[in-house]
């Protein structure tokens, strides 16, 4: 039964699926860069590079995720919890990874020692691998279907999570970050790094394309065999396929920009069919479709979204403006000249190993 105030739930659900949009588009060459790391960047100083490619601008793309976050948790707490519960471990895995790859960023310049470097490098790696992978995973069980009950309950295991569906859509949210970040390096880097980054992309591109047909393919094959397709326009999923397909074309071409705009318009298309393909529903149950959450069973109060939506009127547009400002200051392409110098405290230097301690810091 739909409430009185079914506009307000449907906005707030519209909301939430323009942050994980932003979330996906931003941090996704953010991934991508982390994940090309020990591939292009084959000298500490083409790896500090690389870093210095996302270092102003990965912090501010995560707030997408704490929005979203947030956002979930206040306007729709039974999706929020039979999510965060049900998917405990595949999105603690996320967390954990999301933490280390932070503070790698903030630690791998604090010593100058190439086995700290290494070991934080690596884990800059795992820490984009990981939810590159683990987002396709949870984004794809949750349009195809897990095992809740009347109650709302997960039912489920991890094994639940790993099918072979939503393997399919981690597998394509990797390889497709992945090829975006090659194509924000292609923007952001010049010389040799520009040119790995270009070889790296041509053989992702090809990937990209069999991975997200396949995937979107899989989507509406399951989607008309549940009788229930949401509302999703044809148009969205094909034109993402297109652009996908298109970008291997414009790499050759050496359109880098038109192949950046394309992989990122893409994977806001494949993020809407998603939303768009469970609306009304949040959190699809395989066990009984009577059972499946929906946007009416799980929001919040009408007082509580009301509130939620004047305060998102009023921050949204400069939470935007403060970060196209900043996308706008750091435009310029990044190379090895002028990398600065980081002089350490006395105090630091001081604790390091002699072994260590002898050679130029750097951050």
């Amino acid at each position: 039964m739909h409430s009185g105030y079914w506009h307000l739930q449907t906005l707030w659900f519209a909301l939430i699926g323009i942050l994980w949009i932003g979330y996906f588009v931003l941090e996704g060459f953010d991934f991508g860069v982390g994940i090309l790391l020990p591939f292009v960047g084959r000298t500490a100083d083409d790896r500090r590079v690389l870093i210095n490619t996302i270092g102003p601008v990965w912090d501010g793309n995560e707030v997408w995720l704490v929005t979203a976050g947030g956002a979930t948790f206040a306007a729709f707490p039974g999706w929020y919890a039979t999510l965060f519960s049900g998917f405990y471990i595949a999105l603690f895995l996320i967390l954990v990874a999301l933490i280390v790859r932070g503070v790698a960023f903030e630690y791998r310049g604090k010593h100058d020692a190439p086995r700290w470097r290494r070991g934080w490098d690596t884990a800059i790696f795992v820490g984009s691998l990981l939810p590159a992978l683990l987002w396709g995973v949870a984004f794809a069980n949750i349009v195809h279907g897990v095992p809740i009950d009347r109650a709302g309950t997960f039912t489920g295991n991890l094994a639940t999570l790993l099918n072979p569906y939503s393997l399919i859509g981690g597998l394509t949210s990797l390889v497709l970050f992945t090829f975006h970040g090659a194509l924000y390096l292609r923007l952001k880097t010049d010389g040799q790094l520009a040119d790995r980054a270009r070889s790296a992309a041509r053989p992702l591109s090809i990937a990209s394309v069999v991975l997200v047909f396949a995937f979107l393919g899989w989507t509406y094959v399951n989607a008309v065999s549940a009788h229930d397709k949401g509302v999703v326009p044809g148009v969205i999923p094909i034109s993402a396929v297109l652009l996908v397909a298109a970008a291997p074309f414009l790499v050759r071409a050496g359109r880098d920009g038109l192949a950046f705009l394309s992989t990122a318009v893409a994977i806001a298309f494949i993020t809407a069919t998603i939303f768009l393909n469970l609306y009304p529903r949040v959190l699809v149950s395989s066990t009984n479709s009577a059972y499946s959450l929906t946007i009416w069973s799980t929001s919040s109060s009408h007082y509580t979204l009301a509130v939620m939506s004047v305060v998102a009127l009023v921050m949204t547009p400069i939470v935007l403006a403060y970060q196209g400002w900043t996308y706008y200051v750091f435009r310029h392409r990044i190379g090895h000249e002028g990398l600065p110098e980081v002089h350490l405290p006395k105090s630091f230097l001081s604790t390091s190993s002699p072994g260590h301690g002898g050679s130029r810091p750097r951050s």
